[in-house]
């Protein structure tokens, strides 16, 4: 069904405008970078404002505008509760962001403390992982931009994705993590306001009673407590979520980056705000069978909805909401990504006597071709949101247990958290394709626990914390 509230003409107009905006704020907050841990880490002095405001709006991305209702669409009651429970990330992460800071105070990446505390081995496994996450995620926010204006305006999938990608590149490569999270305050105040109200526009236009009683008829498994495979995603967004956060160099770098004492405080405030987000953006997506939308793919079932209650004019204002959205996560996975590959891959690997000067060159250039690959990828789009993200989660779930045992204790040895790491996403990839997308995280999570597990019962490594915060160098 085609349903395309926002002209063409207006739809460019409006990527013009945000592009002109954002991409001069980022020049503007980039003048007085002067050093690689301006570039890369704002200072290290970010307050609890801009820390809380960052944090959450870098996990409202295309996935819980997009994503979560394409799955309450598709799994109905659990889709929706489950995506919510990724909030649970950020905040288990509030006490780790605060232990990160303490033990190394000078690191730059996750990397770092994976190659520091395990060694080169599960580095260098490690490094795989978070890179394979980091694709797959930043392609599904450049699908996320072209479905985004195709749904709204008819503007090409390819045109749409290209001038997002194109935008956020810009701002981030200028502004470096302070232009980062500076739009993201920005965009954390926009992306509340815009959900609440496309919320209540919803309630208040269909209402929970219709919503119930015409599914419970026409669609009933949607409101099945006891459908299996929305159970089994249930629990498997869970440790999809946590080893999202736990493993991403995009949180690393924000627990690094934010003022002594304010990590946890942050995390935990984004975790509390963020939860309630999914629940709306599926409550949307319920609606759809009521109100008479079948989207051609159902990663478009969000704004369809959204644009169809608000009108033509609302329309726009679903675009902003959205777009900022997405280009909150997009900029701070450039950011991070970028971070990881110059200071771990080509610092640690290629050239390790690297002067800061040339790092802070070299981060500039790895940012855009970070986004020049991601837009070759992202040209074909060959599957859904949903699919492409819930693909990365049998690598991500993998690296929960050596990053929380590693930050918590000294026994587990780089061995078999190389081991967890390989065997865990192997097995959340076979989970993958011979059962579906819902196992992935949950298959590789529970590899990973019992390799640790038999790990710390068999060798005792005895790290000195010492190491860290040495930030030993490359060997």
């Amino acid at each position: 069904m085609d349903y395309n509230p926002i002209s063409i003409t207006t739809a460019l107009m409006l990527l013009v405008l945000f592009g002109i905006v954002w991409i001069f704020f980022g020049w503007w907050l980039g003048r007085k970078n002067k050093s690689l841990d301006d570039f890369m880490l704002a200072g290290r002095n970010v307050g609890l404002a801009f820390a809380g405001a960052t944090a959450m709006a870098t996990w409202i991305t295309s996935n819980t505008t997009l994503v979560a209702p394409q799955l309450t669409y598709e799994l109905g009651i659990w889709g929706m509760v489950g995506y919510s429970l990724a909030a649970l990330g950020l905040i288990l992460f509030a006490p780790m962001a605060k232990r990160i800071k303490e033990l190394m105070p000078q690191g730059y990446t996750c990397g770092d403390f994976i190659r520091v505390r395990y060694g080169k081995t599960a580095w260098i496994a490690f490094l795989v992982v978070s890179f394979c996450y980091a694709m797959g995620w930043l392609v599904s926010l450049g699908m996320a931009g072209g479905v985004l204006l195709d749904t709204l305006s008819g503007l090409s999938y390819n045109v749409g994705m290209t001038v997002i990608l194109v935008i956020c590149v810009g701002y981030t490569l200028l502004g470096g993590l302070k232009a980062v999270i500076a739009t993201d305050y920005v965009q954390t105040i926009i992306i509340i306001v815009g959900v609440l109200i496309i919320g209540f526009v919803c309630y208040q236009t269909v209402g929970f009673d219709r919503v119930y009683e015409f599914n419970k008829e026409h669609h009933p498994e949607l409101l099945n407590l006891l459908f299996p495979a929305a159970m089994m995603f249930l629990f498997n967004n869970i440790f999809f979520g946590l080893g999202e956060i736990f493993h991403s160099n995009v949180w690393w770098s924000r627990a690094l980056a934010f003022r002594l004492g304010i990590g946890k405080k942050a995390y935990l405030m984004s975790g509390l705000l963020w939860l309630p987000i999914p629940i709306v953006t599926g409550f949307i997506a319920l609606s759809a069978p009521v109100l008479g939308l079948y989207p051609d793919s159902s990663d478009m079932v969000g704004p369809m909805v959204a644009a169809n209650l608000l009108g033509d004019i609302g329309a726009i204002f679903v675009f902003i909401v959205v777009f900022s959205a997405l280009a909150s996560s997009l900029d701070s996975l450039l950011a991070a990504t970028s971070d990881l590959v110059t200071r771990d891959i080509y610092n640690g690997l290629i050239d390790k006597s690297a002067s800061k000067e040339k790092l802070h060159r070299i981060s500039k250039l790895v940012i855009l071709g970070l986004g020049f690959v991601t837009w070759l990828i992202c040209l074909p789009k060959i599957t859904t949101l949903g699919a492409l993200l819930n693909f990365t989660g049998a690598f991500v779930a993998s690296t929960i247990w050596p990053i929380v045992l590693g930050l918590y204790q000294r026994r587990l040895s780089g061995d078999f958290v190389t081991a967890a790491l390989v065997l865990g996403t192997i097995s959340g990839l076979i989970g993958y394709h011979t059962i579906g997308f819902y196992v992935a995280a949950l298959f590789s999570c529970i590899v990973s626990f019992l390799i640790c597990m038999i790990g710390l019962l068999v060798k005792n490594d005895n790290f000195d914390w010492q190491r860290l915060k040495n930030m030993e160098k490359p060997q």
